[in-house]
């Protein structure tokens, strides 16, 4: 619905600009407010990992950037020894905090949210992340002649099994991180990278490059929301991609399905200073 809502906004706008000069007041109707679960559970390498939190927030109309939070529910996860580890909400915030959790590599966990009156379910597993072992900076000229900050970060593949990564970074001069789902099918075995250039990335500033190993589930769940996050921009004529569903289930109605996704997974950071 919030897809709709902004190419309707954009193809307004671009009646005015082109000499429309009355205003156009649309009445669009709004649907019934999404669950939204934020369930990334991350163990940076060299932490105990005991700290985390899962937010839940509900959708909003597309006229605010006002995020409502989901406040009064219960949550929990819980391992594969039915130990519980239990999300304790702080204030009305919407944030529910664990100060105790366990991170075990390969180790099951299953999340339960209770909310409004319906139980939400999902199970997966914590992944094993290597270390980042390599930072290298080059800088380019691009097809302007300006000249581009391109960053390489590297990370051994384990040769053993299949695996998925999801590459971050946080530059300091953007709002938003930026990520990239990566497969070892063509590496495996090998020395991989993430890599960064952007034209908002200068010297002095520092950034923060992180890789994560996910299950392949996660890695097609992130494939398809970068890819629509970067599509059909300032197209007003764009037919809205459909709602990503991720892994959690709404067991007491399944055609209600909340948004968001359900992952455990190491973490390892560097933080860069751009020379």
């Amino acid at each position: 619905m919030k897809n709709i809502l902004i190419y309707l906004s954009l193809f307004i706008s671009f009646i005015l600009i082109t000499g429309c000069e009355d205003v156009v007041n649309v009445d669009l109707k709004d649907d019934q407010p999404k669950l939204v679960i934020d369930a990334a559970i991350k163990w940076q390498k060299g932490t105990t990992g005991e700290n985390q939190i899962i937010k839940l927030s509900l959708t909003n109309n597309f006229y605010t950037n006002e995020i409502v939070p989901a406040s009064g529910a219960t949550v929990t996860v819980t391992n594969s020894s039915n130990t519980v580890f239990d999300f304790i909400e702080s204030g009305t915030t919407g944030n529910y905090l664990c100060t105790n959790f366990v991170p075990v590599v390969n180790e099951s966990y299953t999340l339960t949210v209770q909310y409004n009156g319906a139980i939400y379910t999902s199970t997966s597993k914590l992944y094993a992340t290597p270390p980042i072992i390599n930072v290298q900076q080059e800088t380019v000229t691009g097809i302007d002649g300006s000249d581009l900050i391109q960053i390489k970060f590297f990370y051994q593949d384990n040769g053993a099994e299949e695996n998925y990564y999801l590459i971050t970074v946080v530059n300091p001069n953007k709002v938003i991180p930026e990520y990239g789902a990566l497969s070892d099918e063509f590496f495996q075995g090998n020395v991989m990278f993430g890599f960064y250039a952007s034209d908002k990335t200068n010297p002095g500033i520092t950034l923060l490059l992180q890789v994560q190993g996910i299950s392949k589930s996660y890695y097609n769940y992130m494939n398809k929301l970068i890819t629509i996050a970067s599509t059909n921009s300032g197209n007003p004529f764009a037919t809205p991609p459909v709602t990503l569903r991720g892994n959690i289930i709404n067991q007491t109605n399944q055609n209600d399905f909340p948004l968001g996704y359900f992952s455990l997974g190491e973490t390892d950071t560097r933080n860069y200073l751009v020379q």
